[in-house]
């Protein structure tokens, strides 16, 4: 896990969040982790390699 960490503030509908959490909740995982795993699938797809310590992210 980074060692660092940065708020990253989303707006969504309330139904769809709390849908979100309760299937959160059901796989026993938080929101965070989940959104965190999707940033990371999201980057690695689009061939985007970064350094927690870098300042910005750098195509491969």
């Amino acid at each position: 896990m980074e060692q660092k960490t940065a708020r990253l503030t989303v707006l969504i509908d309330p139904d769809k969040k709390k849908a979100f959490e309760t299937l959160c909740s059901q796989q026993d995982v938080t929101p965070s982790q989940v959104v965190r795993r999707l940033i990371r699938d999201y980057l690695a797809a689009h061939g985007v390699d970064y350094k927690p310590d870098a300042a910005a992210p750098s195509p491969r």
